[in-house]
C-alpha cells in the first residue's frame, strides 16, 4: 500500500496511473496496483519481455477500463528518451501518480579483479536509470501537488558488502538523493520512498549468483553485525555501574 503524510487513508489505487519496470520486484508491485484497478506504465529494454509481462498482468483485471502500456527504452542512456516516452505514456493514461523506480544490475568481484567500465555501467543503470525518470515526472507531480516516487535501493545501499564494490556506492546513491529530493518536493505533498530488500528471489538475482564472490550473503553479513552489537551492549551493561 501507498500511504502519504498529509492523509492516513491508504491510496485509492483505482483509475491511478503507476509506473514500473517489467520484472522482479517492479513485476510484482504492477500486479498488486492492477489488481486494486490502476493503470500501469511497464518500461524496459527487452519488447520480449515487456508483452509477456502486459499479459501476466493482465490477468488480474478487475474491469475493462484498465489498461497496461508498454515502452521499450533504455531509462540509463538518453534522458531526452526517456522523458519523450513518459510524456506520451501520460497522454495515453494520465499524469504518472506514482513512479517506482527499480531499474537495476549487478556486477561482482573484488575490486582489483572489476573491469573499470563495470563501474561506470552500474552507476548509469542502478543510479541515472532512476534519476532520469524521476526528473522526467517531478515538475508535473509539483503542479498538482500530488504524487510519490519511489526508489529501490538495497540491503548493501545501507552497508557497504565483500565483493559489491561496484554495487555498494550505486544504491547508496539512491538514498542521498532520495533524501536531498524529499526536502524539496515536500512542501508540494509530493513524497520519496526508499526501499531496501534484501537478497530477493528475481531474474536479476539468479542473475548475479552466477558470478558471485565466495562470501557471506546480505541477510548473514547483516545478522552477524546486529549480533556483534547485541554481544557489546550486553558486556556493557554487565561492567557499568548505574
Amino acid at each position: 500500500h501507498v500511504q502519504t503524510e498529509t492523509d492516513p487513508n491508504h491510496l485509492k489505487m483505482s483509475g491511478r496511473h503507476f509506473y514500473f519496470g517489467s520484472s522482479g520486484i517492479g513485476k510484482c508491485i504492477a500486479i498488486e496496483c492492477y489488481k486494486q484497478g490502476a493503470f500501469i506504465t511497464l518500461i524496459a529494454r527487452d519488447e520480449n519481455k515487456l508483452l509477456q509481462t502486459k499479459k501476466e498482468i493482465e490477468k488480474y483485471s478487475v474491469n475493462d477500463k484498465q489498461v497496461v502500456l508498454c515502452i521499450s527504452v533504455d531509462v540509463s542512456k538518453d534522458y531526452e528518451q526517456v522523458e519523450n516516452v513518459l510524456k506520451q505514456a501520460q497522454e495515453k493514461l494520465g499524469p504518472v501518480d506514482m513512479l517506482v523506480n527499480c531499474a537495476g544490475t549487478s556486477v561482482t568481484g573484488k575490486f582489483e579483479d572489476i573491469e573499470v567500465n563495470s563501474f561506470e555501467r552500474l552507476m548509469a543503470v542502478n543510479y541515472l536509470g532512476s534519476v532520469y525518470p524521476s526528473r522526467a515526472v517531478i515538475a508535473t507531480m509539483k503542479e498538482r501537488r500530488m504524487g510519490r516516487i519511489v526508489f529501490v535501493s538495497s540491503q548493501a545501499g545501507q552497508l557497504g558488502l565483500f565483493g559489491y564494490t561496484a554495487y555498494s556506492p550505486t544504491k547508496f546513491a539512491l538514498r542521498g538523493l532520495a533524501e536531498a529530493l524529499q526536502m524539496e518536493v515536500k512542501p508540494y505533498n509530493v513524497y520519496v520512498t526508499v526501499a531496501y530488500p534484501p537478497d530477493t528471489d528475481t531474474p536479476g538475482f539468479a542473475e548475479e549468483s552466477k558470478t558471485k564472490v565466495n562470501c557471506p550473503s546480505i541477510f548473514e553479513i547483516v545478522f552477524l553485525k546486529h549480533i556483534k552489537i547485541l554481544r557489546s551492549t550486553l558486556k556493557h551493561f554487565s561492567f557499568t555501574r548505574f
